[in-house]
């Protein structure tokens, strides 16, 4: 069985720093030093990630990474905010990147953040890149092992040899044989729970420990305590469960899964939501999830 392991944002990124931000920035030459702190006086996040780099062409500057699961329409403001703060705290200008994992629907995202305020105006370019649009040979011709345990959602990274191969070259090196977790939950997006845990060779349990597992856990949460304030806690986390669920059914499923929400609706029972939450993380089909119900 996989052991836990660090498989943050920040480890991902380590594990080649000088190949990730040539392929972020599309610069060549650049030279990654060290990982700096993301944290700043009001604010921290685990996703956030910079880079100092050096470039014959462009000198001294700040790499930003910012992943995210799932795009959201306040990542604009959030990106002027973390460059503005990132160049304050080390005097230095940045080069934002937002990375998307996970498609959710078919809108355009905005590369930059623009405001006009009685004339006055704060703009703030972005380069955008969604892993659903990355050609999966980049992953293992740069190479760039930062991006192997997304192989099964990369563009044409879904069908079983590729994702094998991917895990063969975890499974191969030490720093990287941990990564498997992560792997394997998002092969849960394009393969059957049977084929994965043949190929990987451990029960499905394992993908609990998956951080990106975790993000849609919390946020549920999350979406729960803020209801919670309005609505009474219990209640407040019983909604927060129903909004990922159905975040989550829309996401696998599309409106195939959505059709499941007036059934879904009308559980009361937090635990048994929880369940149903992951089950539709790990299920194949439809089907699966009506026999969950």
């Amino acid at each position: 069985m996989a052991k836990p392991a660090d498989v943050s944002t920040k480890k991902l990124i380590s594990l080649a720093p000088d190949n990730w931000v040539r392929w972020v920035t599309q610069i060549p030459n650049l030279v990654a030093g060290e990982i700096l702190t993301s944290e700043f006086q009001w604010i921290s996040r685990e996703s956030d990630v910079l880079i100092r780099v050096t470039s014959p062409q462009h000198g001294e500057f700040l790499v930003l990474n910012e992943l995210q699961l799932r795009y959201q329409s306040k990542m604009p403001r959030r990106m002027r905010a973390y460059a503005a703060l990132a160049e304050e705290k080390y005097n230095l200008p940045t080069y934002p990147v937002l990375i998307n994992i996970l498609k959710t629907g078919n809108n355009q995202i905005p590369t930059s953040f623009t405001s006009n305020l009685a004339g006055l105006r704060a703009i703030q370019d972005y380069r955008v890149i969604n892993l659903w649009e990355v050609d999966v040979n980049i992953a293992f011709e740069q190479p760039l092992p930062s991006l192997l345990p997304f192989v099964p959602i990369l563009k044409g990274g879904e069908n079983e040899s590729t994702i094998r191969e991917a895990l063969q070259i975890l499974r191969a090196d030490e720093q990287l044989n941990q990564l498997e977790t992560v792997l394997a939950f998002f092969a849960t997006f394009v393969l059957e729970s049977a084929l994965i845990q043949e190929i990987m060779r451990w029960d499905m349990t394992v993908l609990h420990e998956s951080p990106w597992y975790q993000e849609i856990l919390r946020e549920g949460e999350a979406r729960g305590e803020a209801r919670g304030e309005a609505r009474g806690e219990a209640r407040g986390e019983l909604r927060g469960i129903l909004s990922s669920i159905e975040i989550n059914l829309e996401l696998k499923f599309g409106d195939n899964g959505l059709q499941l929400m007036p059934q879904i609706n009308q559980i009361n029972d937090l635990e048994r939501l929880k369940t149903i939450l992951r089950n539709v993380v790990t299920a194949n089909n439809i089907e699966e999830l009506q026999q969950v119900l």
